[in-house]
């Protein structure tokens, strides 16, 4: 993650390699130079009762990574294979090209781009469950 500038709000709370930072009364911006940082903004954390969707799911299996409660070990093929069954759902180019950018940030071991990789789906997922049948 070398060159990860983070822009927060104030009082704003990241979780930087499992310790939780708190931004000061001005909007500020930090550099992450440490490459393999895990990096997670708590207002964009999913808490374990949200996780409550497929792709919900897995984002909150990569953001587990991320925040030190699993290794990256054994969270990887987990990952791939929820990755792998939400491809056989999502079939759209948009999602498609999602679900790749995921996978091969878990291969590379930059889950917080697998992460951001799979945030991009959730509104998708959102509105297909909004339209699911009764």
């Amino acid at each position: 993650m070398t060159g990860l500038v983070l822009k927060l709000s104030p009082k704003e709370r990241v979780l930087i390699n499992g310790a939780v930072v708190e931004n000061g009364d001005r909007r500020s911006r930090l550099s992450i130079v440490t490459p393999d940082a895990n990096i997670l903004r708590l207002r964009d954390a999913i808490h374990p009762e949200d996780a409550n969707t497929p792709v919900r799911r897995v984002c909150y299996a990569a953001q587990l990574v991320l925040s030190g409660d699993a290794t990256p070990e054994d969270a990887r093929l987990q990952l791939l294979r929820h990755i792998e069954d939400l491809s056989q759902i999502l079939t759209d180019p948009d999602s498609r090209t999602s679900l790749t950018d995921a996978t091969q940030a878990v291969l590379a071991g930059e889950f917080y781009q697998c992460l951001k990789a799979l945030r991009t789906l959730l509104p998708r997922e959102a509105r297909l469950l909004a339209h699911r049948p009764s």
